[in-house]
């Protein structure tokens, strides 16, 4: 028998929750992971009408790729919106996971299925995705061979030395020798040596790894406990680079293609009749970027590639203004539609990694807004 927990060590596999944006809510939101499950239902949002539609299935799992709780929450009681939802999910003793963020990084994830639907030749990561090291940075400081050891436990007791939020190591530092000059002036305090005499001094270069919500704190333990008037440290800011991923996905068409053309392509793919355009019309298409959901945030990205078309879900009034004065046509699908294609792969993915699971996709989950081409 599949335990929910089976279910989601899958879902983890194909989408890596450490791969999802710091604002985001991943991963299991609400349910027991060690209670059996035999049927798993896959939707974009959890809606009034999904819930119902998994409780009639008898469902026991609920992928909702957006997660339906993001920020805290004082009650879970019945009534309207999400705590009431909340409620209901729970009382049933229905599990709800959300991959959202994470899935959209992922390799062979949901920007990478954009990709293939416009046709992109190796496509790459449009923006950079963020990692446990996007919230740290690296102190560097310069210390005398006697204080050494006070300093870096002065710095670790504020904070310092965990390379990752959920690492299981402390205390993580590297040390060198080397040798440091200075020249007091003659109004300084040294604490080696006397104004107007330069020094030579036999010194470590410490380095070690700050999460940014402690960088204050470190910064001023490291100022208290260093024996010099003023101390040189650098502060230097941490990217991801894991395996080449990100947000997005930019890349080049064999061969310039109408915009026509593309978009005939892009409304069957996601079926879907009408879109929003933004920007040129009457122009050939060469490079492209894409990215679900709403990712006005990677618009400069976009522009400093010097891409032709961006697909995507939604943008903001005045990103779609800075887009279209770049001379980029923007193709705007609606939010979730720019999402939901992906359910089909997934479901296949779960699939064959579960056999003896049914694995539905919802009939009641589509986008909330919709699209009229009647007058």
């Amino acid at each position: 028998m599949n335990t929910i927990h089976d279910v989601t060590r899958t879902l983890e596999q194909i989408a890596p929750t450490r791969l999802a944006e710091s604002w985001d809510n991943v991963g299991l939101l609400a349910g027991d992971p060690d209670a059996p499950v035999e049927r798993v239902l896959l939707a974009i949002d959890m809606t009034r009408p999904v819930l119902d539609e998994a409780k009639a299935a008898n469902a026991q799992l609920l992928v909702a790729y957006h997660p339906p709780l993001f920020q805290p929450i004082k009650a879970i009681t019945p009534g309207p919106g999400i705590p009431g939802l909340l409620y209901e999910l729970v009382r049933h003793g229905l599990a709800v996971y959300s991959p959202h963020t994470a899935l959209d990084v992922a390799r062979d994830g949901v920007n990478d299925l954009l990709a293939r639907i416009v046709g992109l030749e190796s496509p790459q990561p449009l923006g950079p995705a963020e990692s446990p090291y996007s919230h740290s940075v690296k102190l560097v400081v310069y210390i005398p061979r006697a204080d050494l050891e006070s300093v870096a436990e002065a710095l670790f007791a504020a904070g310092a030395g965990r390379i990752a939020p959920d690492s299981n190591y402390t205390k993580c530092s590297f040390r060198a020798p080397g040798t440091g000059t200075f020249l007091p002036g003659e109004n300084a305090n040294p604490a080696i040596g006397a104004p107007g005499r330069r020094e030579e001094v036999e010194e470590f270069r410490l380095e070690t790894v700050v999460p940014k919500r402690c960088l204050g704190a470190v910064v001023a333990a490291m100022k208290t406990a260093h024996p010099y008037e003023e101390p040189a440290y650098d502060i230097f800011p941490m990217i991801a680079c894991e395996d080449n991923l990100g947000l997005g996905r930019v890349g080049n068409l064999p061969e310039p293609t109408s915009l026509t053309k593309l978009l005939a392509r892009i409304r069957e793919a996601l079926g879907v009749e009408a879109l929003g355009l933004v920007g040129p019309t009457d122009r050939a298409i060469r490079r492209v970027a894409v990215a679900a959901g709403a990712c006005g945030s990677l618009r400069q990205h976009v522009i400093q590639q010097q891409c032709d078309l961006f697909l995507t879900g939604e943008l903001s009034h005045h990103h779609a203004l800075e887009l279209a004065h770049a001379n980029v046509t923007t193709v705007l699908t609606g939010h979730s539609n720019s999402e939901r294609p992906f359910l089909p792969l997934l479901q296949q993915r779960l699939q064959t990694a579960h056999p003896d699971l049914d694995i539905l996709i919802s009939q009641e989950d589509r986008d909330p807004i919709r699209w009229s081409l009647q007058s």
